[in-house]
């Protein structure tokens, strides 16, 4: 049997939430390496990305958002499609949920398959799982590349810029204020998940976020950045954890390796500097597979199943 327990199924302990605010419209809900979510608040409604795993978990995000601003929740956005994102969506009570049209395809393909596979892995942030409406969380409206919403007089761009956690990853973006919510593109004192990742493209796709110069970013997880010496931390941080599992997980395949081997090999290679990361041996099994995959024969990820997930962490842990 496995000496590690099942992905994230040891981690019980309550997160402490941190709600701030990171410029004049701005807001960051962090909570200590769970899943952020972004709040930008306009001149006549709010929009909200990423909507924390269940309504019973966004209704903390809404409590706080009520705490300083009485407009109404008109837009959720969804970064990308993997169910600790998306499954609170129903909670907001939004006029419209909008994502890219990558996105939309990643749900109808696998949606369902994500779903049970995320709740096996994340019990904590499922235990009332019972609250999410049947059926999955579907966009209301799609765009391709780049959409421009104004909430009265503030621009809000949502921007593909590039594919990295997932294909579909979009970012939202304040230009008048260069703030940035990023999605699971970046991460900060929190292991990337790689499991729907394209390692080829994800440094790319970060030299595009930087070249926004953000003032401020939201993270996917970790608290939230302040100041561009910050951001530029974070994006080199999150970068050189996806190019170094991908350097040594790329020369382990060439050489002939197994994926077993391979993933013993870089998890002791990356411990060193990764390891105190939030979700490390949580995420290393599954990146190190997506990253196999990529280096050897698929070029997409493959679907992750409850059942897949499971066989996957025996083959590589026990």
């Amino acid at each position: 049997m496995s000496t590690k327990a099942f992905a994230s199924q040891a981690d019980l302990e309550e997160k402490k939430v941190t709600f701030e605010q990171l410029s004049e419209h701005a807001w960051a809900y962090t909570a200590e390496g769970d899943p952020n979510t972004g709040i930008i608040i306009g001149d006549d409604a709010v929009l909200v990305a990423d909507t924390q795993a269940t309504p019973g978990m966004a209704a903390d995000v809404i409590r706080r958002i009520r705490e300083v601003t009485d407009k109404p929740i008109k837009y959720v956005v969804l970064t990308h499609y993997h169910a600790v994102r998306v499954f609170g969506a129903s909670a907001y009570g939004a006029q419209q949920i909008l994502a890219s049209q990558d996105t939309y395809d990643l749900i109808f393909e696998r949606g369902e398959a994500d779903k049970a596979s995320e709740i096996g892995r994340f019990p904590r942030l499922f235990r009332n799982v019972e609250s999410v409406p049947p059926g999955l969380t579907w966009p209301t409206i799609t765009f391709t590349g780049k959409m421009t919403l104004w909430l009265g007089k503030l621009e809000v761009q949502l921007l593909q810029l590039g594919r990295g956690h997932t294909k579909g990853d979009t970012v939202v973006w304040l230009p008048q204020e260069r703030t940035l919510l990023s999605g699971d593109l970046v991460e900060f004192d929190a292991t990337p998940y790689a499991g729907d990742a394209y390692f080829t493209h994800w440094p790319q796709t970060l030299k595009n976020i930087a070249a926004l110069k953000p003032l401020a970013l939201v993270p996917g997880r970790g608290p939230a950045l302040k100041g561009e010496a910050m951001v530029q931390k974070g994006l080199e941080v999150t970068g050189s954890f996806v190019s170094d599992v991908y350097a040594s997980v790329k020369a382990g395949a060439a050489a002939g390796k197994d994926l077993k081997t391979v993933y013993q090999e870089t998890y002791a290679a990356l411990k060193p500097k990764y390891g105190h990361w939030v979700i490390f041996d949580h995420c290393m099994p599954f990146d190190v597979t997506r990253a196999y995959d990529e280096a050897t024969q698929f070029a997409d990820p493959r679907i992750w199943t409850a059942e897949r997930d499971v066989a996957m962490w025996e083959a590589l842990e026990r």
